[in-house]
């Protein structure tokens, strides 16, 4: 009999816990929300993470805290947010390498894909693969064949381990079948600088980062690394289309919050921000970033973060990147 009262007792809270989410979400958000971004101001994700705070503070007026977490690459920020209550009032503005690339080559605290939900892709960063326009190489074919040919002259740049464009160009090298050695910098800005100076010779960057260099004539496109080619250089041909099929490597951006949020919660979220992203003067905001828009459901950003995390996996084990 007690057995009994007890399944009863049980069931009526399990039933009241799920009457109640719906609720809970309606009611969601009754506090300030807090938007942590992984990196300093003034980057994309930074951008992104205001631009959106700022359109759903408005639409729920609840003020949206943007907080900057910079350090250990995303680990700071991902462990706050992974320690803040299930409620979605912490947001992570989350990004290719702290949450896909970073556990395959750093002792990681957490395991990024469980402590965290997906509720939005937001924002997808092309990359292209950049040379210096003084350098003897016009084509991606010349530099392939010239790294084949004398692979002590050429070094490539990156704005630190394990960014996309780090493992973008270990991709490239490995359909390549060539190797340069890499030299790594604080940042982007300063590995342009030193392929303009002609200390590197070739680079994977950002089109905010890369093309008011290629504008001045500094730097010369020789493809990009999205699966079509980008609207803004329609004569410069994708890395899949000069001989590497199904080569994709962008950065991208998107939100997350710490796992076991309410579904409601997440749902509530998702429809606002893809809502938030269509706006046009979102896009154009986004677009000054050398951002292109994204969106979609919770489900195919989780499905993106596993096949993203699976793919740069095997980058890193087949270059043999080492663990920090």
């Amino acid at each position: 009999m007690k057995l009994h009262s007890l399944l009863i007792r049980c069931t009526a809270i399990a039933l009241a816990a799920v009457a109640m989410a719906p609720a809970f979400a309606q009611d969601y958000p009754s506090k300030a929300i807090q938007f942590v971004v992984m990196y300093p101001p003034g980057g994309a994700s930074d951008v992104v993470a205001r631009v959106l705070g700022h359109k759903l503070g408005d639409a729920w007026k609840q003020p949206v805290v943007i907080e900057n977490r910079a350090g250990a690459n995303g680990i700071i920020a991902m462990q706050h947010v992974a320690k803040s209550p299930a409620d979605g009032y912490t947001l992570l503005m989350g990004n290719v390498g702290p949450n896909a690339i970073n556990s395959s080559i750093y002792k990681m605290p957490i395991d990024p894909t469980k402590e965290f939900t997906p509720v939005v892709l937001t924002n997808l960063v092309p990359l292209m693969l950049v040379v210096n326009s003084s350098a003897d190489v016009n084509s991606m074919e010349e530099l392939i064949a010239k790294a084949k040919a004398n692979p002590a002259k050429f070094s490539y740049g990156t704005g630190g381990t394990g960014t996309a464009g780090h493992f973008a160009m270990e991709l490239f090298m490995m359909n390549a079948g060539i190797k340069m050695e890499r030299i790594s910098y604080k940042g982007d800005g300063l590995a342009l600088n030193d392929m303009i100076g002609g200390h590197v010779q070739a680079m994977f960057t950002t089109g905010a980062s890369a093309l008011p260099h290629v504008q001045a004539g500094r730097l010369k496109v020789l493809a990009v690394g999205t699966k079509v080619r980008l609207p803004s250089l329609p004569n410069v041909p994708t890395v899949a289309e000069l001989g590497q099929p199904g080569f994709e490597a962008v950065s991208w951006g998107g939100v997350l919050v710490p796992a076991g949020t309410p579904k409601p919660v997440v749902a509530k979220l998702n429809s606002e921000i893809n809502r938030i992203l269509k706006m046009p003067d979102v896009r154009e905001q986004l677009a000054r970033t050398g951002s292109e828009v994204a969106g979609g459901t919770a489900e195919e950003f989780e499905k993106y973060i596993a096949f993203e995390t699976g793919k740069w996996a095997n980058v890193a084990q087949v270059a043999k990147i080492k663990t920090e």
